[in-house]
């Protein structure tokens, strides 16, 4: 009459755990023929390739934000409607393409004889590292999961004013940074190869995200089923966050 979850219902189901390896495959496949083009490019090599790993990556910390940006207002208006830990699944992959993008500008501009200069975007790039670190350091400082994807979504919110002074910054300062990737006189199969570098950073981006939303679902669903049994047996339930306590 009743239904009872057994342990099985817990794993992640099999088409999941297939969609995040078809991703993690696409990905590999494309960042190889990106790379392949990039070399036949007829700009010089150097640049070439670090153009192909600076601009995926700093597109990809954007939309990553971005889809933080909408999940942080679905877990203030909407709370339990998105999956758990959807910030938390977000943050450190964030956080990974916009170190890159501000160590792949570093390089860059060392290439041109300038290892550091006031750069606004590059800046603005840090600033959206320490939004992704902050996010990172809420979810492993607060003991409670709901507590912090709140706290999460208003950091997220507060720092959503950086966006458009990313997109801005160049006009507004005359730094070393270049204007628009696409649009500097690059040769068509450069173009052809961030495209496709983007698209294979943005399906790794989506399976490490889709995995760690299975790792935090596990781990909530484990918590559920220890408190219910608990409870069953008339004792105190053993979370895991009084379980490190």
């Amino acid at each position: 009459m009743f239904a009872v979850s057994t342990p099985s219902t817990a794993c992640p189901k099999p088409p999941m755990r297939g969609i995040v390896r078809g991703l993690a495959v696409a990905a590999l496949l494309l960042s190889l023929a990106a790379a392949t083009i990039g070399m036949r490019a007829a700009e010089p090599p150097g640049d070439s390739m670090i153009v192909l790993v600076h601009v995926p990556a700093a597109w990809l910390a954007l939309l990553l934000y971005g889809a933080a940006v909408v999940g942080a207002v679905g877990t203030l208006q909407s709370p339990g409607r998105l999956p758990a830990g959807l910030l938390a699944a977000i943050a450190p992959v964030g956080a990974a393409a916009a170190f890159l993008s501000i160590w792949t500008g570093l390089t860059s501009h060392y290439a041109r004889g300038a290892w550091w200069g006031w750069d606004a975007r590059l800046v603005c790039g840090l600033v959206l590292l320490l939004l992704f670190a902050g996010l990172i350091a809420l979810r492993s400082g607060m003991e409670e999961p709901d507590r912090a994807e709140r706290a999460g979504a208003v950091l997220v919110l507060t720092g959503a004013l950086n966006i458009p002074i990313i997109y801005l910054s160049v006009d507004w300062w005359q730094t070393l940074h270049e204007r628009a990737a696409a649009s500097v006189g690059r040769s068509p199969l450069v173009i052809g190869a961030m495209a496709l570098m983007t698209m294979a950073f943005c399906m790794y981006a989506g399976a490490v995200v889709l995995a760690r939303l299975q790792a935090f679902q596990r781990e909530r669903e484990a918590g559920t089923r220890n408190f219910g049994s608990a409870r069953a047996e008339g004792g105190s339930a053993r979370t895991p966050a009084k379980e490190q306590q």
